[in-house]
């Protein structure tokens, strides 16, 4: 299991749309995928967990993998949390 905690650069964090756009790309890997932010921990594959955590900007989260291709979940997920569009 891989582990990465993140700062969220994403202007409007992971709010809605962007929430959407990232349980897609979660979707794309076979690991498991989780999201932490304190100490709630959710499936990133969820677009209600991934919501309910209303994670703002300037947040730091942890990322888990586990998998296959955690390695490569890890990254991309992390390529667009710290993303500043």
């Amino acid at each position: 299991m891989l582990e990465q905690q993140v700062e969220v650069k994403l202007k409007s964090g992971l709010q809605a749309r962007q929430a959407a756009l990232f349980v897609q790309e979660a979707n794309r890997y076979q690991a498991d995928v989780f999201l932490q932010k304190g100490t709630r921990k959710v499936n990133a594959k969820s677009i209600m967990g991934i919501m309910s955590l209303a994670v703002a900007h300037g947040t730091d989260i942890t990322l888990f993998a586990e998998g296959k291709d955690e390695t490569e979940a890890i990254a991309g997920l992390r390529k667009m949390i710290e993303s500043e569009d």
